[in-house]
């Protein structure tokens, strides 16, 4: 192929939701729906912790940063694909798409650090509660939240340069918005190592979390079976049920989607994937905090009460 060819295209179509083209005005309104959810649920867990000095802990700090992350991440993807479904501009150009991948990365792998200094947090508070404070200090907090997000711009900057150096010859992107994969399969070239590399950082930015907090979750099981009395053990488990929960589907769907060479599944199943966790994941972030923890529930009862007063 000659090289004129490669600079052909300037623009990508989604494909987005074509093979369900009946029900698209159903996924319209069902995707609202859980998008104003989420937004609705994130912000209120953000002004709750902010208001509430209850609240003012490492443990509900990190958790505002998770909630505000995961707002800007949806708010990246969710919009435009609403908008593609009520059969609005299905265009993107180049730099559009490079622009939303960007971020779609950036605040995906910082959630992904954001969890595992979560996981750490519950490992101080349980396994060693007397130096929680000395250890979970103020400046402690912001480098893990700074380190997080410094992880997510430098692999999205890594990522998003390899996949945009390439030559483009086809435009229908087979996907809601411009993930990784869809976008290398409308290459001229060969893409195994853009696979390769995509794969590396896959493993790195997920299964090196994965395993830190496995690691924390270990050492704080076993310190919560030496724990004597019953009650001392179910509220320990308590303090973390929320966020191992959260925890198991935000890696669980990320694996799935990205720990594979290739796309083994149809353009349904992954489209399926990524509803799971461009859509869902984020919305049960608020809905577990808010549901199973009683402190979030206290403070939400708080505030309703003096709004009211």
């Amino acid at each position: 192929m000659k090289r004129e060819n490669y600079t052909l295209i300037t623009e990508f179509t989604f494909q987005g939701f074509s093979s369900f083209h009946e029900h698209q005005i159903t996924l319209f309104v069902v995707f609202l729906k859980l998008y104003i959810l989420t937004l609705a649920g994130n912000v209120i867990i953000v002004t709750i912790i902010q208001t509430d000095r209850h609240l003012h802990t490492p443990m509900y700090f990190f958790l505002s940063m998770l909630s505000t992350s995961e707002t800007i991440y949806t708010l990246v993807i969710l919009p435009r694909m609403l908008s593609s479904l009520v059969g609005m501009s299905q265009f993107i150009s180049l730099a559009g798409c490079a622009t939303q991948m960007f971020f779609f990365v950036t605040f995906g792998i910082t959630n992904c650090f954001l969890l595992t200094a979560m996981g750490y947090d519950r490992y101080v508070a349980i396994c060693n509660p007397l130096r929680y404070t000395i250890i979970m200090s103020k400046r402690v907090c912001f480098q893990l939240v700074g380190g997080a997000c410094s992880i997510g711009l430098i692999v999205a900057m890594t990522q998003v340069s390899a996949v945009f150096r390439l030559p483009f010859c086809a435009s229908k992107v087979a996907h809601f918005f411009c993930d990784i994969r869809p976008v290398m399969k409308l290459s001229c070239i060969d893409t195994t190592v853009n696979e390769i590399l995509t794969l590396i950082i896959s493993v790195l930015v997920l299964v090196v979390p994965m395993g830190l907090v496995f690691i924390s979750y270990v050492l704080i099981i076993s310190t919560i079976l030496k724990i004597a009395s019953a009650e001392g053990r179910k509220k320990a488990f308590a303090t973390c049920a929320s966020h191992l929960t959260v925890v198991i589907v935000h890696y669980g769907c990320a694996s799935i989607a990205y720990l594979k060479p290739k796309s083994e599944n149809t353009r349904d199943e992954d489209q399926l994937i990524s509803v799971t966790y461009t859509v869902i994941t984020p919305l049960l972030n608020p809905v577990v905090y808010t549901l199973r923890n009683k402190e979030v529930r206290d403070a939400l009862y708080r505030a309703i009460c003096r709004k009211l007063s």
